[in-house]
């Protein structure tokens, strides 16, 4: 049976609308499933830029604290010296189900080992921890403080030193945090919302629908957070202080990968329907279309270096990665 929700408000706030299960605002439909990228066709013209040969890439990050391209591939990460070419690997003790980066470092949240793993991407360094619960996404709030999306059961937990000293539960899938100055934010792909957590204790904000399909996500420089739907093929932008949509963008072409250039506010975003890459400016009140590239085959994943402007698009079913210049 399908629930029935009316929607509140324009920017389809959640918290106050009413269903027939009163303690799971969010959840409108009795089987959730989450949304996936299409499965591109053939590449039909020829990528931008230069291709290199990768085995398949679930994971695309790059630092520019250290010009280091990461591309993960299962348990394999490939560091990559933008500036030199070298490359080097890191082997972690599973599969990341997310990456984060800060300065020099990368956090891999790996579900089936039950640990997060800090890399040091100047000398490729593997320090891990346990933490049961197989987390799905983690991300430093500070020197002291660590928040960890957990599968099982599916929570969010704030680490200081290893110890946990906050918990929000209640979600369905916390695949992605997005730290904020005074909040983290949770997106759940299966009930494709985006949900405040105080990280001092635990407490939950009202959550907002992203969309009908809500996959990526990443914050700019005004502090929104920016979430492609890739089941309504939209760019959603959300201000945080309060949480209100105040965007929605038709993007046709099954949008997926996401990555926002802070340097010249531009959101890139991958067309896996259509294996395309599109960069829209997002500086003003409605995103405007500046770029249109053609990519790899299944370009699921992708990354931009804020000083260049360079591009890196990772191939989920192993064509390679692309690096292009607009």
């Amino acid at each position: 049976m399908r629930r029935l929700v009316i929607p509140c408000l324009i920017a389809t706030l959640l918290t106050g609308c009413a269903t027939d299960q009163a303690s799971d605002p969010l959840q409108v439909t009795d089987t959730l499933v989450a949304a996936t990228p299409a499965a591109s066709p053939p590449a039909a013209t020829a990528p931008a830029g230069t291709v290199h040969p990768a085995p398949p890439v679930q994971h695309t990050v790059y630092d520019p604290t250290t010009h280091t391209l990461v591309l993960a591939s299962g348990p394999t990460l490939t560091l990559t010296d933008t500036t030199t070419g070298a490359q080097r690997t890191a082997t972690l003790p599973s599969a990341p189900a997310g990456l984060h980066h800060d300065p020099g470092t990368l956090l891999a949240a790996l579900p089936d080992s039950d640990q997060i793993a800090r890399v040091d991407l100047a000398t490729a360094e593997v320090r891990t921890t346990p933490v049961p619960g197989g987390p799905l996404h983690a991300v430093d709030l500070d020197a002291e403080r660590t928040a960890v999306a957990l599968r099982t059961p599916a929570t969010v937990t704030v680490l200081r030193d290893g110890t946990r000293t906050a918990t929000a539960d209640g979600f369905q899938d916390p695949a992605q945090l997005l730290p904020t100055p005074h909040d983290v934010y949770v997106l759940d792909r299966l009930t494709t919302s985006v949900t405040p957590v105080d990280p001092a204790n635990g407490s939950k904000g009202a959550g907002l629908r992203a969309g009908s399909g809500a996959t990526n996500a990443v914050t700019d420089r005004y502090g929104r957070i920016l979430a492609i739907d890739t089941r309504g093929q939209e760019l959603l932008a959300f201000s945080t202080d309060p949480l209100v949509m105040k965007q929605r963008y038709p993007v046709p072409g099954s949008p997926y990968g996401l990555a926002y250039d802070p340097t010249r506010d531009i959101a890139w975003v991958t067309l896996t329907a259509t294996n395309e890459v599109v960069g829209y400016d997002v500086a003003g009140g409605e995103p405007r279309e500046r770029h249109r590239l053609p990519t790899i085959s299944q370009p699921n994943s992708i990354a931009v270096d804020p000083q260049t402007g360079t591009l890196y698009i990772a191939s989920a079913n192993g064509s390679g990665y692309q690096v292009v210049t607009p």
